[in-house]
C-alpha cells in the first residue's frame, strides 16, 4: 500500500490544476529531505515533473525547483538529458524573452553538466530563436542568452547568470574548449583557420571567438555568480596549452588579448610606479581612484590559477613578465589577507621571478619580503583541475 507521500506524488498528474499546484508546492521540501521519493513507481513523478515545466507558472516554478534539487542524482540527470523532447522544451523556454522562470531553467541545465552527454549541446541543432540569435546551434543560442540577457536586458525576469557554470563545465571537455576557441561568424558558421595563423577564410571583422563574448564579464558589477562562472570557464580553457598563443595575442593579430580581463579583477585603487604602469596592458593603466578589486576571494584564486596555467610555456612566462603581472600580484599579496589568495600569489611569483635557464644573467630568484618560496619538489607550472561538480540547490 502506498504511503501518504507516495500518494501525494500521484497528484502531480491530476487533472485538476489546483490539486497539481498544491501537490507540487508541498513536495518542494521533500526534494531535498527525501529525494528518493521521486523515483517511486519507476520514476513516474519525474516523468510528471518534466511535463509540469510547461504548466501554469506557479506549478512550473515548483516543478523546476524540485528537478533542480533532485538533479544531484546522476541517474535523474541522465533520465532528463536523454529525453530529447524535454531538452527542447527546456531550451525553448530559456530562449523565450517572456519566460518567467528562465533562470530556474538555466540552473537546471547547469546541473546537467555532470553528465557525459552535456557536450551534445555543441552540435545540437534547433530552431533559431530570432531576434536573440542567428545560429541554429544550441550552445550559440545559450551564449547569446548569456550575453544579451545580462542584467535583465533581454528577459526582464532573468539574468542567465547560471549559464556561466554550464560553460565552465563544458570547457572541461576538449570539444568544449575547441568550440570556445574556434572563430565563428555571427550567423553561427565556423571559420576556417590555417595551422600557422589565426587568419580566417572570411572577412575577419565578421568572425568572433565565442570565448570573447564571455571575457568582459570578469568584472561584471553585480553578479558574483556570473564572474565566478566566467573565471572558471577561462581557467578550464587554459588547460589547453597549445591555445595559449591565441589567448595571449592581441586582438589585432586574431588573438583574444586575455590578460587584461584576468588582471583587472585583481587590481584595486593602488598606485604603481611609472615603470610598472608602462609595462601593464593599456586597459590596466591609470585606473580610477575608486577602482575596486574583486570582492570574492575564491574568484581571485581562480584567476591566479589561470595565470599560473599561462606560465606553463616559456613564451607564456616571458609574456606575463613583460606585461607587469608581477607588480599586480605583489600589490594583491599586500592588500588581501586571505590565506588561499596569498598562497596563489606565492606560487605565481616564484615562477615569474625565477627567470629562464640559459638566459644571459640568469640568477635564482630572491623572494620579496612577506612572500614564501615553494617547498622543494613542489610543482609550480601545473594546476589540478577542480573535479568538484557545481550542484545548484534551491530550498
Amino acid at each position: 500500500m502506498p504511503t501518504e507521500l507516495e500518494e501525494l506524488v500521484e497528484f502531480l498528474h491530476h487533472g485538476n490544476t489546483e490539486i497539481r499546484q498544491i501537490a507540487a508546492e508541498n513536495l518542494v521540501g521533500y526534494s531535498t529531505a527525501q529525494p528518493s521519493l521521486f523515483k517511486y513507481n519507476d520514476s513516474e513523478p519525474i516523468k510528471d515533473l518534466k511535463l509540469l515545466i510547461k504548466d501554469y507558472p506557479p506549478i512550473a516554478k515548483n516543478a523546476l525547483t524540485i528537478l533542480i534539487n533532485i538533479s544531484e542524482d546522476i541517474a535523474v540527470v541522465e533520465a532528463l538529458i536523454s529525453d530529447d523532447a524535454f531538452m527542447e522544451a527546456l531550451l525553448r523556454r530559456i530562449s523565450d524573452a517572456k519566460e518567467p522562470h528562465a533562470d530556474l531553467q538555466c540552473m537546471l541545465l547547469a546541473n546537467f553538466s555532470k553528465s557525459d552527454k552535456i557536450p551534445s549541446l555543441l552540435t545540437l541543432s534547433r530552431p533559431i530563436p530570432k531576434p536573440l540569435s542567428t545560429s541554429a546551434l544550441a550552445i550559440d543560442q545559450l551564449l547569446d542568452c548569456f550575453v544579451k540577457g545580462a542584467s535583465n536586458s533581454y528577459n526582464p525576469n532573468a539574468t542567465y547568470d547560471y549559464l556561466s557554470y554550464l560553460f565552465a563545465d563544458m570547457a572541461k571537455h576538449e570539444s568544449g574548449r575547441k568550440h570556445f576557441l574556434t572563430p565563428r561568424s555571427e550567423s553561427g558558421a565556423p571559420a576556417t583557420i590555417s595551422s600557422s595563423s589565426t587568419t580566417t577564410s572570411q572577412d575577419s571583422s565578421e568572425q568572433v571567438l565565442p570565448l570573447s563574448k564571455l571575457t568582459v564579464f570578469t568584472t561584471h558589477p553585480t553578479s558574483p555568480i556570473r564572474r565566478r562562472g566566467v573565471a572558471s570557464t577561462i581557467k578550464n580553457i587554459c588547460f589547453d596549452i597549445p591555445s595559449h598563443p591565441i589567448l595571449l595575442s592581441p586582438s589585432d593579430d586574431g588573438g583574444l588579448d586575455l590578460l587584461p580581463y584576468i588582471l583587472l579583477p585583481l587590481m584595486g585603487s593602488e598606485e604603481y610606479s611609472d615603470e610598472d604602469t608602462d609595462a601593464l596592458p593599456e586597459a590596466c593603466q591609470l585606473l580610477p581612484p575608486d577602482k575596486e578589486r574583486e570582492g570574492q576571494d575564491d574568484i581571485i584564486i581562480i584567476h591566479l590559477e589561470t595565470l599560473l596555467l599561462l606560465t606553463t610555456t616559456v613564451e607564456g612566462r616571458k609574456d606575463l613578465r613583460g606585461k607587469g603581472v608581477y607588480a599586480v600580484i605583489r600589490a594583491l599579496h599586500e592588500q588581501v589577507e586571505d590565506e588561499g589568495v596569498r598562497e596563489g600569489c606565492d606560487r605565481l611569483v616564484q615562477v615569474l621571478m625565477r627567470g629562464e635557464e640559459g638566459d644571459e644573467g640568469y640568477e635564482a630568484p630572491t623572494m620579496p619580503s612577506g612572500m614564501k618560496a615553494l617547498a622543494d619538489g613542489e610543482k609550480v607550472t601545473e594546476v589540478e583541475e577542480d573535479e568538484e561538480e557545481q550542484i545548484v540547490e534551491v530550498l
